[in-house]
C-alpha cells in the first residue's frame, strides 16, 4: 500500500498528521508523485476487477472540477471515466430516480468519477424546488438502502463534499464574472446558489444526517486553498483503497521494419504553416 506507515500511526494514535507546507514548486512535485500513485492504483484496479466509484459533490466554485482534472490527468481513460450529467430529460424524470445513473456505473476493472451525482436531489432539486417534498422525503429514505446495495454488490463507494466558505466563493464568483475565459463557468443557476447559502447549508446538512451512513461516509475536504485540497483529496482516497505496484513486463522496442519504400513528397500534402516555434 502507498500510505505513509507514520502518518497512519499518528492517526492511530488520535493525534493530528503531520502538516508539510509546500512551495508551488513542493506543490506540483508532490502532486506529480501522487498521480503516479493513481497511476498505481488505476492498474491495481484493472488487475484485480475491481469496480470504484468516486462522488464529488459541494457548493458551486469548491472546486470539484479542479480537483478530478488533476486525478485524470495521467489515467487510462478506458478504466477511468468521468460522469457529469446534464439535466434529466422528459423520459428520464418518468424513470426511476437512480435509473440514469446506474447505467454509468463501473464493470470490472473501471473506476468512475461522479461530478455530482444522485445527490443532485438532496441539493439543488430540493433548494430550487425541482422536486416535490414526497420525491425529497423518497431519496432520503431509500438513497441509504441504495448505497448499502452498491456497496454490498462489491462497489468501492467513495462520497467526498468539498467544502468552500463564503468569503472564498465570493470572491472565486468575481472571478469568473470578470473573466472572459471563466465566464461559461458562471450560470443562473449559481447565482441562486450564491443567493441562497443558508437554503443550501440547510439541505447539506439535512443530507448528511441521512446519507452518511457507515458503509459509504461523507469525507469533507477544505477548498479554500485549492492546491492544498487537491493533494489533500488525492493522498486520503489511496488511502481508501489498498492497493500494491503491479509488476510491469520490460518493454523493447522491436526493430523497424527495413524494405525499401517512397513515400509521396510533402508537397502533396495539406501541411499545417508553423507559425511557432519552441526553443
Amino acid at each position: 500500500m502507498a500510505v505513509d506507515k507514520k502518518v497512519k500511526r499518528k492517526h492511530a494514535n488520535g493525534r493530528p498528521p503531520k502538516i508539510h507546507e509546500l512551495t508551488k514548486k513542493g506543490y506540483e512535485k508532490e502532486l506529480r508523485r501522487l498521480q503516479v500513485e493513481l497511476l498505481q492504483l488505476e492498474e491495481w484496479i484493472r488487475q484485480r476487477g475491481l469496480r470504484v466509484v468516486v462522488i464529488f459533490e459541494g457548493r458551486d466554485t469548491a472546486g470539484k472540477g479542479g480537483v478530478i482534472k488533476r486525478m485524470t490527468a495521467l489515467l487510462n481513460p478506458r478504466y477511468c471515466r468521468v460522469v457529469a450529467l446534464p439535466a434529466p430529460t422528459e423520459k428520464e424524470r418518468t424513470q426511476w430516480y437512480f435509473q440514469r445513473y446506474v447505467e454509468h456505473l463501473p464493470s470490472a476493472g473501471e473506476m468512475v468519477l461522479f461530478d455530482r451525482s444522485w445527490y443532485n436531489r438532496a441539493g439543488v432539486e430540493r433548494v430550487m424546488g425541482f422536486c416535490t417534498d414526497e420525491e425529497y422525503e423518497e431519496f432520503m429514505r431509500t438513497c441509504p438502502q441504495f448505497e448499502r446495495m452498491l456497496v454490498r454488490s462489491g462497489i468501492v463507494l467513495i462520497k467526498y463534499w468539498l467544502s468552500v466558505s463564503d468569503d472564498e466563493q465570493e470572491r472565486r464568483f468575481l472571478g469568473r464574472i470578470n473573466d472572459p475565459s471563466k465566464r461559461w463557468k458562471l450560470s443562473p443557476m449559481d447565482l441562486q446558489a450564491r443567493a441562497r447559502w443558508v437554503d443550501y447549508s440547510e439541505a447539506k446538512d439535512q443530507m448528511f444526517a441521512y446519507c452518511d451512513i457507515k458503509e459509504a461516509p461523507w469525507h469533507v475536504v477544505e477548498t479554500d486553498n485549492k492546491r492544498s485540497a487537491h493533494l489533500n483529496l488525492i493522498r486520503h482516497f489511496l488511502s481508501l483503497v489498498p492497493y500494491k505496484e503491479v509488476p510491469q513486463e520490460a518493454i523493447k522496442l522491436p526493430p523497424r521494419q527495413k524494405r525499401s519504400y517512397t513515400r509521396p513528397p510533402r508537397s502533396t500534402m495539406k501541411m499545417v504553416p508553423i507559425r511557432y516555434e519552441v526553443v
